[in-house]
Order: structure tokens, then sequence, then C-alpha cells
């Protein structure tokens, strides 16, 4: 399939392609993505040609504006309208987007993609799923992907009210894809292990970038997960704000606790260059803060300082300590902004909350040390 990510090399490409001349009109017909101001995350159907589309609970079923991501040249449209819908509209960058209902005994659709030659035709199953953060995470379960890296998922019991307990961990693997270093899964900065605290863990480690880093001027990864999501278009251009966290949040947050190992790289760099005397450390926060715009979300350059958040909990760097044992970590959520929680408006679900681990606390700024690794377990959420 062909993608959309323009690298600084598209320009070589084009230049050649004009030089070949014309492409015969695109053959393929599918959904390659689709996102959404509620949508938390989507995920293929095993049993068809479909996806779930995973929305917050508090996400207005009967108006869900999406954009779908579709090979180039290709067209999209509902099988059957619905009260409500709008039609399908194109986007500078090809993909498309729409009002749906999904509003019915299955909160489901019928999409057709047509093939930019209208050779071949597609039908798509898209169901919507309620869903709520869970507050316990075990980093037991990877998602069944055909990408190249892990993607942690952490999923509980639905609720008695049909409510989906689910989290799709975000990283920042599908970046370092881009550089072509990995050879594999473990290769990448973010990755699940064996030999947990309980069972398997997560393993953030600081890689190099190689040659495409040092192009970009990225010349280090940082292992990172988080609670978000990850806008891959946005990485080469503003690294920090393609990290962007938080999900709607019903409960008030007292503690972040869990278990850590931790493991410094032997040099620190910035922009690719040694920093004699400086040593790397691991970063641990989670803050809680005011979305009454559900699009509003924080980023890698204000995710502890923007002044919409109203609960902190961040690890203090004095106890941020190399270890090779399994060591418990207990955050307190501290008031920022002289804010204080609306019980009101947190039943409501303006409020959002993220939680991001890092191998370096700099890392969002291309400062660390190759090889800094934080392994993460046993993580859970104390709420009021």
């Amino acid at each position: 399939m062909r993608f959309r990510h323009f690298l600084p090399c598209c320009l070589l490409a084009a230049a050649l392609a004009s030089c070949i001349g014309d492409e015969a009109p695109n053959k393929e017909a599918a959904i390659d993505a689709c996102t959404g101001t509620d949508v938390q995350f989507t995920n293929a159907m095993a049993s068809s040609r479909g996806f779930n589309i995973y929305v917050n609970r508090g996400a207005d079923l009967a108006a869900q504006y999406l954009t779908f991501t579709i090979p180039e040249g290709a067209t999209i449209a509902t099988r059957e309208a619905a009260e409500g819908d709008t039609p399908f509209t194109p986007n500078e960058d090809g993909s498309y987007s729409a009002t749906l209902n999904f509003d019915n005994d299955g909160f489901n659709r019928l999409l057709t993609v047509t093939s930019e030659d209208g050779a071949n035709q597609v039908t798509y199953l898209i169901q919507l799923i309620q869903m709520e953060l869970p507050v316990e995470f075990h980093f037991e379960r990877l998602q069944e992907t055909s990408q190249a890296y892990h993607i942690l998922l952490e999923e509980e019991a639905m609720t008695t009210d049909g409510l989906q307990r689910i989290l799709q961990w975000c990283s920042g693997n599908p970046g370092f894809e881009l550089t072509k270093v990995a050879d594999g899964p473990l290769d990448y900065p973010t990755v699940q292990v064996e030999n947990g605290y309980v069972g398997r863990c997560a393993k953030l480690e600081t890689r190099a970038t190689g040659d495409f880093g040092a192009m970009v001027q990225m010349y280090i990864a940082a292992g990172n997960l988080f609670i978000g999501s990850f806008d891959l278009s946005n990485a080469l251009n503003d690294a920090l704000a393609s990290t962007r966290f938080g999900v709607q949040f019903y409960q008030k947050p007292v503690s972040l606790k869990g278990y850590y190992k931790y493991e410094r790289g032997e040099e620190f760099t910035e922009n690719g260059q040694v920093v004699e005397g400086r040593q790397d450390s691991f970063d641990i926060y989670a803050m809680l803060y005011e979305a009454d715009d559900p699009s509003f979300m924080l980023d890698g350059a204000n995710g502890k300082t923007d002044g919409s958040i109203v609960l902190l909990a961040a690890i203090d760097q004095a106890e941020a300590l190399e270890t090779d044992t399994w060591t418990e970590f207990d955050i307190p959520f501290v008031s920022m902004n002289g804010k204080t929680v609306d019980m009101q408006k947190l039943s409501e679900g303006k409020y959002k909350l993220g939680v991001v681990f890092s191998s370096s606390i700099e890392g969002n700024y291309f400062k660390g040390a190759v090889g800094s690794t934080l392994w993460i377990d046993e993580v859970e959420l104390v709420c009021e």
C-alpha cells in the first residue's frame, strides 16, 4: 500500500517519478487508518474485514466525525445513509472525513472503498466500542498487529453498563521505524520482555537512530510509553507535538505507583556530541488536566507545565536512581496552577489523564545516553 509519510527524500522521489512518466491508476481499495476527536485507537477485527474503533465513553454515537486514510486516488462512501450522516469530503492529504451516525443496535456501519481505477471495491464493517481507562497496568499483552514493533495492550472485563476498560499504550516506535535501524521487534526503543516484577514487563531503551537520525538531527530515540496518541505525520516537523498525552478520565487520582529498574547509558550526548560530566536519568509522571474541548491534548512540550494541569505526579529526580532490582515507586498527585478538581466536570468527562514513562528525561529534546534502560511493571493509578 502507498502511504503518505512525507520524508525529506520525497522531493528526490518525485523528481525521479516525473522522469519515468505518469503512473497507472491505483488498484488498491482499503482503509489504512481512522482518527477522530473521540477515537482512542483502532484495531482490525479478527473474524472479518473491518475495524473496531474505540471511543470515549462520553462520545456522541449519533454524530461521530471520523477521518479515514485510504490509498491514493481511492474514494470512500457509506453503503446505506443514516439520519445525520454527512457526505465524505476529501482533505488536502488525500484522506476523507464525514460525520456518521452509529446509534444503532450494533453500533456499526458498512463503508465501501473504491480504488482509483474503479476496478476494485471493498466493503468494511466499522464498529464503535465505548471505552474507559483501566487503572491497573500489567504489560502482559501485545496487540495483534502487522506492525514491525510491539504495541502493548491492557484490557479488563467489560463493565455491567457495557463499557470496555481497555488501553492501547502509545510509544515513539512508529517514528523510530523511519530510521530503518531495527532488525526485529526487540531492536525498537519500547518493547515487551520477560522477567518483569510479575510475568512480563515493558522495557524502554534509548537507542541511536543511525544515518537517518543524523540527517534530520535527531540522533537518539528514548524509549517511551504513554497514554494518548502518536502523530507520525508530525514526527519529523515537530517531534514534541507528535507525542500527545491524555484520554478522558472520570476519577480523581491520588497517586501513581508501580515498580521499576534502571540502568544509565555510558555517554550523555546532545546534538550528536558527547557532553562530559553529564549523566542521564529516567522520567515517570502523570497529569490530570482540563479539557472542555475534547480535541485538546497536551504534548511533549507542555506535559508538565501547561496552565490546564490540575494535578501532577512526577518522580523526584533525587530518587530516580540506578538499580538492578525491582524498586517500588509511589508518587502522589499534587495540585497545580492553584486549581482543584471540579467533581461535576469530572463526571462529564471534561478532564483528561496522561501517564508518561521515558528512559531519558530529556529524550524529547534528543538529549540522553544510548543504552539508558528503564524497566516498568505492575503500575496502578490509585483513585478516590
